[in-house]
C-alpha cells in the first residue's frame, strides 16, 4: 500500500495532498457535497467530497458510506478552524477498504450494560478514547515522576503463595499440585527489592476477589506501589504528596482541552491540587465526622459517606493517619506513643473520590511480626521469606500502594471506575 499520513501530522502538509486511512466516524451527505470525518485513531479530519471535483461514481460511494466502514481517502489539506482539529481535505480519491454494514453503536443513547457488552467497539468513541489517552500519559507520568526521584521499578509476581492481607478475596489456583494466588499487592516484595535499590516500586495488575458492586472497584486493576528505605510515615505521606500533584499537573498540561471539551471536567478542581495537603489524625477525622452529626464510632474504618463528609472541607486531597491498627494491615508499624495506632495512612480525594493512596510505616521487629502472623492466622511458612528480611538487616522503611484506575477516575471527572481501563474485569463481567 502506498504511504499514507496521520491525522495528527496533519498541520506538517498544508496545502499537499495526501493520503489518510481510517475509519467513518460521521457522514453528512448532501446532493452536491458529502462531509466525511474520518477518524484514524491519532485524530479527527473533516474530508469534503464535492460533486463537482470528483467521479460521479466516487460521489456516490461517499454518500453511502456507512459508520466505522474502513476507508483511504486523498485530497489535499486546507486550513480551516470550523472542521474538527482545524484542518480539512478536499477530496480527490477515495476508496472503500471494508465496509462496515448494521454498526451496533449508533448515536441514540445506549444502556451502560449494553455498551459495556460491546466494549471493544465502544472504546472508538470520543469520550473512551479520550480516557485512553489520558491513561497512557498518567502511566508515563509515574515512571517519569519516580525515575525522577531515584527509583527503580522492580516487577513483582503475578502468582504468589501467600497474600499480603489473608487469602479471603484473593483468587486461588492450582499451581503444579499446590495452591497458588493472583497477586493482590507487590508490596511483600518491594520490601525486598528497597533493601537492594534502596527506592523501588512496581507498576502492574493485580486482583481482588472481593465481591463488591461500587463503583470504585474492579477485580483486576493496575497498582503502583513505591517503597522506600530508612523511610518513615512521615516520608511516605511527603512522596505521595509529591507523587500527586506531579501526575495531575502532567495530565491537565497534557490535555486541558480534552479534559474540559470532551470529559466535561472542572479544570479548576485540578489546578487546586497543589502542595501542602491538609494532614487529619485519625482521631481528629473522627471528632469532625462527629461534630458534623455524622455517627462515628472509634475504631472503624471509614466508608465512601464517611470519607466524602471529611473532604467536604478541602479543595484538594487530604491525608489521614494513623488509623488503629486493628483495622490495618498485620505488617504495619505501631505507633511508638499509642501501641493502639499504626503508623499509617490514607490520601482521600475530594468531590466524593475518596481513597486513592494507602500505605505507611512497615514494621520491622521480627518478634512482633512473627506474632502478627500468628494472630491474623497467615501461614507462618509462606511467610519465611519475608521475615528473612527482619533476620537479615532490618531497616525502617515506608511506602504505599495506588489503584491507577481510581486515580484516572478522579482526574477526569468520571462517576465509575469502569470506564478507566480499557477491558473491566467485574464481578459480573469476564467479556470481552
Amino acid at each position: 500500500m502506498a504511504q499514507h499520513t496521520w491525522i495528527h501530522e496533519i498541520d506538517r502538509h498544508l496545502g499537499d495532498e495526501v493520503t489518510l486511512r481510517g475509519w467513518v466516524f460521521h457522514l453528512r451527505a448532501m446532493k452536491k457535497l458529502a462531509f466525511i470525518v474520518v477518524r484514524d485513531g491519532t485524530g479527527l479530519c473533516q474530508a469534503v467530497v464535492s460533486k463537482a471535483d470528483v467521479d460521479e461514481a466516487i460521489f456516490e460511494l461517499a454518500s453511502g458510506l456507512t459508520q466505522e466502514s474502513t476507508i483511504e481517502v486523498t485530497g489535499k489539506v486546507e486550513a480551516d478552524k470550523r472542521a474538527p482539529g482545524g484542518f480539512e481535505m478536499q477530496v480527490t480519491n477515495l476508496a472503500v477498504l471494508s465496509e462496515a454494514r448494521d454498526y451496533p453503536i449508533s448515536p441514540k443513547e445506549h444502556g451502560t450494560s449494553f455498551l459495556m457488552d460491546h466494549r471493544h467497539l465502544w472504546l472508538r468513541s470520543k469520550k473512551q478514547h479520550a480516557l485512553l489517552q489520558l491513561r497512557d500519559t498518567v502511566k508515563t507520568a509515574i515512571n517519569d515522576f519516580f525515575h525522577g526521584e531515584g527509583f527503580t521499578q522492580v516487577d513483582a509476581p503475578i502468582f504468589t503463595p501467600n497474600a499480603c492481607e489473608g487469602t479471603t478475596n484473593l483468587f486461588e489456583t492450582e499451581y503444579f499440585g499446590s495452591p497458588a494466588y493472583l497477586t493482590q499487592s507487590g508490596q511483600l516484595y518491594m520490601e525486598a527489592a528497597a533493601a537492594a535499590v534502596g527506592k523501588a516500586y512496581c507498576f502492574g495488575p493485580t486482583f481482588r476477589a472481593e465481591k463488591s458492586k461500587t463503583r470504585r472497584h474492579l477485580t483486576e486493576f493496575w497498582m503502583i506501589e513505591p517503597e522506600v528505605a530508612f523511610a518513615h510515615l512521615d516520608d511516605a505521606m511527603s512522596l505521595a504528596e509529591r507523587f500527586l500533584v506531579y501526575v495531575v499537573g502532567r495530565a491537565v498540561e497534557a490535555h486541558r482541552d480534552m479534559l474540559q471539551d470532551i470529559l466535561e471536567r472542572d479544570v479548576s478542581k485540578l489546578e487546586a491540587v497543589q502542595a501542602p495537603f491538609p494532614r487529619l489524625q485519625y482521631d481528629d477525622a473522627v471528632t469532625v465526622l462527629n461534630e458534623k452529626g455524622h455517627p462515628f464510632e472509634w475504631g472503624g474504618d471509614f466508608g465512601s459517606p464517611d470519607e466524602t463528609l471529611l473532604a467536604e472541607q478541602y479543595d484538594r486531597p487530604f491525608i489521614v493517619h494513623r488509623f488503629p491498627a486493628a483495622i490495618k494491615a498485620f505488617y504495619m508499624e505501631r505507633d511508638p506513643n499509642d501501641a493502639r495506632l499504626s503508623m499509617s495512612m490514607d490520601v482521600l480525594a475530594p468531590e466524593g473520590y475518596g481513597e486513592i493512596i494507602g500505605g505507611g510505616e512497615r514494621a520491622t521487629d521480627l518478634e512482633y511480626l512473627e506474632r502478627q502472623i500468628a494472630e491474623h492466622n497467615l501461614p507462618k511458612a509462606a511467610f519465611e521469606w519475608y521475615l528473612d528480611l527482619r533476620r537479615y538487616g532490618t531497616f525502617p522503611h515506608a511506602g504505599f500502594g495506588l489503584g491507577l484506575e481510581r486515580l484516572i477516575t478522579y482526574i477526569s471527572g468520571n462517576h465509575h471506575v469502569r470506564e478507566t481501563i480499557p477491558f473491566p474485569r467485574q464481578i459480573h463481567r469476564l467479556s470481552p
